[in-house]
């Protein structure tokens, strides 16, 4: 093994350690965002996965996922592309692990379609137990939405698909 080999394999060691802290950092920190918003404190582990569920890689791949969305826009007609019910559940899937609240109104500017329509499209995600409302004690005309556990799990489960098994494999992704 030459020596740019070896710099390159202890340089995504080095990524993988500096990850596993950052994603220890931010599950300290979002404790008392996840308890307060109903999600899961510690995920589990999922056998046979390369990596736990709760993995920085699932915030990046879901914010990609998101600018992937909006960037269609720059070429196509945005009418082309309506899915505004999965660009708010991953903008409160990205909210959630980066421990902040999202408003009822900024999730309908962030499904990038009507208000009307986004409003539609939160009922649904609240009729599937998917999204929660929750009423902001501080001013009465604002309400904020969160994931149920059931839709944090589940994004956690549909973006490690997104991820090839082997962890070196997901290190030289985000690198």
């Amino acid at each position: 093994m030459n020596q740019a080999e070896s710099f390159r394999r202890r340089a995504r060691k080095l990524i993988t350690f500096a990850n596993g802290l950052l994603s220890i950092a931010r599950e300290l920190e979002g404790y008392s965002v996840r308890s307060e918003w109903g999600l899961p404190d510690a995920p589990a582990p999922v056998a046979d996965r390369a990596m736990s569920e709760d993995h920085p890689y699932w915030l990046e791949l879901a914010r990609r996922a998101y600018a992937d969305r909006r960037r269609r826009a720059k070429y196509f007609d945005i009418s082309l592309f309506g899915e505004p019910a999965w660009d708010i559940l991953l903008d409160l899937f990205i909210a959630a692990k980066e421990g902040r609240k999202v408003s009822v109104t900024s999730a309908c500017i962030g499904a990038a379609v009507p208000s009307t329509t986004a409003l539609r499209w939160i009922i649904v995600l609240e009729n599937e137990g998917l999204v929660s409302r929750e009423d902001d004690p501080k001013d009465a005309r604002r309400a904020f939405l969160h994931l149920t556990t059931k839709a944090y799990s589940q994004m956690i489960e549909y973006l490690s698909t997104m991820v090839p098994a082997a962890s070196n494999e997901c290190e030289e992704l985000f690198v």
